[in-house]
């Protein structure tokens, strides 16, 4: 996103509900009933522009397990250090992009600190 907070505001209006506890300057937790939308600073997004759109799922699960079964069930995918924690990035049999992360918040706070003496 090229502004988190216009669309965190977008996408309240649209009744979903912003979680404070995971959010933060550059990235927000929302939830609604049936799911979440995390929206995020194209600064943090690894070389992804603003609007790209990929389906993701935050796991507690040890990402290399989750990458080896990936690759036994034949998908290519990547693993990487990101400004939140570290995530698999895989394209699913339709063609999407599929992120899985696994969020470290001290990892978060510690980007979105860097990131607003960058920007002061």
């Amino acid at each position: 996103m090229a502004d988190v907070d216009a669309s965190r505001r977008f996408h309240t209006g649209l009744g979903l509900a912003l979680r404070p506890e995971p959010s933060v300057d550059v990235w927000a937790q929302l939830s609604a009933d049936a799911g979440a939308l995390g929206i995020h600073d194209a600064a943090v997004s690894k070389g992804r522009p603003p609007g790209t759109v990929e389906l993701g799922f935050a796991t507690e699960e040890r990402l290399e397990d989750v990458a080896r079964r990936l690759a036994d069930a034949g998908y290519e995918l990547k693993l990487f250090d990101e400004d939140f924690g570290r995530s698999i990035r895989v394209v699913d049999p339709d063609g999407v992009n599929v992120r899985i992360q696994e969020i470290d918040q001290d990892t978060v706070r510690r980007t979105a600190a860097a990131l607003s003496t960058e920007r002061d």
